[in-house]
């Protein structure tokens, strides 16, 4: 897509059903929730979609100013660490990873001050803050209700959302992961959907149901008008009871625990041992009785 000489390249992870984005001008460009290969069958990592961003960037002379993440992801695993390698990007994202990080050091074992939580992102963003790309301005809005880090950049009527918001048919975010809320959700929509009706909102994922391509976008007007979970006439109390109902019939997510080990350091996997392996986790919850068990 172009507007005025923006272009915006979408690259769909049919594994995890992820969008990525890659959004330019002239030579200018960021790139928006890489994905990492994960085949956790196998326990292998490998960087495939990842390249496929590259080379893209490569092929249009690009260059990559900045990597933001719209949050930390519970999905799939980011390839940020593996781009920012390559790029020399820094990687952004919103301040209230301190409080995603803090609580998923807790559940890892993690030590307060580990280095490679520390250092995780290069920026910590707020509400307000403007992110300049070379030939890019992009606006920074806090959407929070999925996550408490999540995050929408704004680049002129395009506006990419994260979790958010998913395609009409599919709905919303979930809001029952450590720091949702469902109520901040609301309010994060009803600001996206006060844009004017012509913004193009870019989505991190799409569950496309049987017979429907994957989309990568929505329009404001669209989505107020028809999205299943919250449109133009939903009170928040009706979303509210409806979000609560729905999350608590939601399994949980088949990569929470590996992509969060190594989202909440910036797409870096686990250091490796002496013998130059990598291990994810895998916190267990043992229900009782217990006898014979643990």
């Amino acid at each position: 897509m172009s507007d005025d000489g923006l272009q915006i390249q979408s690259f769909f992870h049919a594994d995890t059903g992820t969008w990525s984005h890659v959004a330019s001008r002239g030579r200018d460009a960021v790139v928006i929730d890489p994905v990492l290969d994960y085949d956790g069958k196998a326990g292998r990592v490998s960087s495939d979609s990842a390249r496929a961003v590259l080379d893209y960037v490569g092929a249009h002379s690009l260059h990559v100013h900045r990597i933001l993440e719209t949050h930390a992801h519970a999905d799939h695993l980011s390839s940020a660490a593996f781009l920012r390698a390559r790029t020399s990007a820094p990687v952004l994202i919103g301040a209230g990873i301190g409080e995603v990080q803090a609580h998923f050091c807790g559940v890892f074992g993690i030590a307060p001050g580990d280095r490679t939580i520390a250092d995780a992102f290069d920026a910590l963003l707020v509400d307000g803050d403007v992110i300049e790309a070379g030939a890019l301005r992009i606006e920074v809005l806090a959407t929070p209700g999925h996550t408490a880090d999540s995050l929408s950049y704004r680049i002129e009527d395009n506006v990419f959302v994260g979790d958010t918001l998913f395609a009409p048919d599919v709905g919303t975010a979930r809001c029952d992961f450590p720091g949702g809320s469902a109520e901040q959700l609301y309010a994060s929509i009803r600001r996206l959907h006060a844009l004017p009706g012509d913004t193009v909102l870019w989505l991190c994922h799409d569950y496309p149901p049987a017979g429907r391509s994957p989309r990568a976008s929505v329009g404001v007007a669209e989505s107020r008008r028809d999205n299943r979970m919250l449109d133009a006439t939903t009170t928040q109390a009706q979303f509210v009871a409806a979000r609560t109902e729905r999350d608590a019939g939601l399994p949980v997510p088949v990569l929470l625990y590996p992509a969060l080990q190594v989202n909440i350091r910036g797409g870096r996997l686990p250091d490796a041992d002496a013998a130059g392996r990598r291990y994810l986790q895998v916190p267990l919850q043992v229900i009782p009785p217990a006898d014979g068990i643990a």
